[in-house]
Formats: structure tokens, sequence, C-alpha cells
């Protein structure tokens, strides 16, 4: 059987869900039926890239195209020769900036383009909603387009992708790394006594982080056994460390940025926490789910898919403060609550969003699709 030869290509912003995603779905297409490359732009902020490192030992060759600027349409041609220098039979695009470029590339190249939704921003900034809502247009003229979730199976249809186009495709993720972690002895060290509170994630405006700031604060007035750990980068970054060090509990606060340990870090955590206002399934929360961690959230899209109250973890009304603050209470205070939330979230992860069904999905779109462009 000829193999089908795959492009990944996304515009990184660090090594996040998406980028993780890439790494799980490439780790578990057969090899016998896929070849699979990885394109990915370079910027001015973008070097050294982990998911390039990680891409090239384990999975396939990856291509790194230059950007003039942070939106640069020359990379198009670099795309289209990349695509016939490879003999590529699709090209499987993850993010609005990617979408675009991507879309057009396989236009001129005369190949399928499927797209990924991981999840679609509500930005403030005017010209990034700008360049999100051409990302959306670009979805429509894509071949297929392959959500993660049903909620994001109804975004893309308000982007106005037709339904014919449209393959819900359930997100899975490749949880052997989790499980590793869990089942060793590796736990990063925190102090005795002290109960740790943690997020993994883009420090991005839907990631609504300030309320976990606040929530923190008032909580860590009345506890002197609590401290809250934040994993990620982003571009808020900057901006809620300098809120956080305005409030009276900085001194607890701690922003590790992006670590190697992440995992054994997530270990430590006795709740995982979370306040988005907008979500696909979030990788960051199938890795608690998957590490026993009980979960607090905002009750979203998404985060629903994962998480059902009282079930596998505890969920407040969207911008309910109070509510929030009521959950990460009760899974602090009481241990056998917090525990069988913990376990019931990983068998739920392990049941329904396996990395494998979804790679087999994924091959049988790709193989409908080739030749189609």
């Amino acid at each position: 059987m000829e193999k089908r030869n795959v492009l990944q290509f996304i515009c990184p912003t660090g090594f996040y869900g998406a980028e993780r995603w890439i790494l799980a779905l490439a780790r578990h297409l057969p090899e016998h039926h896929i070849r699979s490359d990885l394109a990915i732009t370079l910027e001015e902020s973008s070097h050294d890239l982990e998911l390039v490192k990680q891409f090239r030992a384990n999975y396939g060759d990856a291509f790194e195209l230059p950007m003039k600027h942070k939106f640069d349409f020359g990379v198009v041609n670099s795309l289209v020769e990349l695509i016939k220098e490879r003999d590529i039979h699709v090209i499987h695009t993850h993010g609005y900036k990617s979408d675009i470029l991507g879309v057009l590339a396989a236009r001129k190249a005369g190949i399928p383009c499927v797209v990924t939704p991981h999840g679609f921003e509500n930005a403030r900034d005017l010209k990034l909603r700008f360049f999100i809502w051409l990302g959306c247009k670009a979805m429509t003229f894509a071949e297929a387009v392959a959500p993660l979730s049903q909620a994001l199976c109804e975004d893309s249809r308000q982007a106005g992708v037709k339904e014919e186009k449209i393959h819900y495709i359930q997100n899975g993720v490749d949880l052997s790394e989790v499980e590793a972690i869990r089942l060793s002895d590796e736990v990063a060290e925190k102090p005795e006594g002290v109960q740790r509170i943690g997020f993994i994630g883009q420090m991005i405006s839907r990631k609504n982080i300030f309320h976990i700031l606040d929530l923190f604060n008032e909580m860590a007035a009345e506890r002197s056994n609590i401290e809250l750990v934040l994993l990620g980068d982003g571009d808020q970054r900057a901006e809620l460390e300098n809120y956080a060090c305005q409030l009276s509990q900085a001194d607890r606060i701690k922003f590790l940025g992006f670590r190697d340990d992440r995992l054994a870090l997530l270990k430590s955590f006795d709740l995982f926490v979370m306040s988005s206002t907008l979500e696909g399934i979030p990788r960051c929360l199938m890795e608690a789910c998957a590490m026993e961690i009980p979960i607090s959230a905002y009750d979203i899209p998404g985060i629903d898919q994962l998480v059902t109250d009282k079930e596998t973890g505890l969920l407040a009304p969207l911008n309910d403060k109070a509510a929030l603050k009521e959950t990460w209470q009760r899974l602090l205070d009481d241990s056998e609550l917090a525990r069988t939330l913990g376990l019931n979230a990983r068998h739920f992860v392990e049941q329904y969003f396996s990395a494998k069904r979804m790679a087999q999905e994924y091959n049988d779109l790709f193989r409908q699709l080739q030749g189609k462009g």
C-alpha cells in the first residue's frame, strides 16, 4: 500500500497543548501507512524549539520556515516548495495563523488541507481579532475541518464551515508520559505541610488567570499553609506577574515559566485550578486528570467534556468567583473527596480520550481526502 505523506504545520507559540498534541498524533499514526513531516514558522521570538527537537528525534523530518515579521505571506511559497519537494499528499494545520497560510499553500499546490481547531481565542487586541477572524474564514476553504470537541464543532459551524466538511474526531492524548511519572517516585519538592494549588497552561486572556490570582490572594490571607504555582508562558505573563507583585500574598505566588519537570510538579499539586472563559479540550486538564489531581474549574464547554461536577472534579458557574472559591476550599479540606474525584477522573480519560483511537480516525480521514486537492 502506498504511503500517505502528511505535513503537520503550526506557527508555534511555545510548547503547549497544540504542540504536544501534534507529537501525540505523530506517535500513534501507523508508520506503515503514514509518513509524517513537520513544518513550523520561525519568528524573532522562536528559536531552539522543543517541538522541533522531539519531532526530529522520534517521528520524522522537521522544516523551519523563517518569517520576516509576525505574519509573512511569503511563507506560502515556502510551503508550496516544501510540499512539492516532499511529495506531500495532505497538509494538516493547527491555529489561526497556520490555517490561513496552510489553506493558501494547499490551494496553490493542489492538495487537500485538514484544519484542526484547538480552541477559538476571544482576544481583546483588534489586530489579533482580525487575524483570528481571517483564520476562521480560511477554515471554510479547507477540504476538512476536524474539531476536537462538540463545542468546537459548533464554533466551526458558526464560523461558516459547511456541515459536510466537519469531521468530529474527539480529542485524544498520549498519557504514557503522565502514567510513568504517576507510578514513579519522582515528585517535585514542596515545603512540609504546605498545600500546593497549581495551574499549567498558556498565559493568555481567555485563561482568565487574574481570577486565580485574586482567589488565591483572598484564601491565602485566611490560610497560612497554601501556595500558588503557575507553569507556562504567554503574552499576559508580564502583566500577570506585575499584578501578583501588588497582592498582599505575593510571596506565596510562584511563576515558574516553562519547565522540563512540569509533570513532576503537577504530581506535587494538591489542587489543579482553571478559570478559563473559553477552551477546546485542554491537554493540561487531561494530564491533571490522568495524574489523579483534584480539579476545580469554571463550567464551560470543553471543560465539561472532561469534568463532570461532583464526579470527576468540581465546577462553578462562569465568573462566579465565590462559587469557585468554595470548590477550592472543599477540595483542600476534604481529602477523601479529593482522592475519589481524582481517581474517577483518571479512569474517565483513560477510557474515552485515547490518542491511539484518535490517530486511527485521522488516518481514515487522510486516506479519504488523498488526491482531492
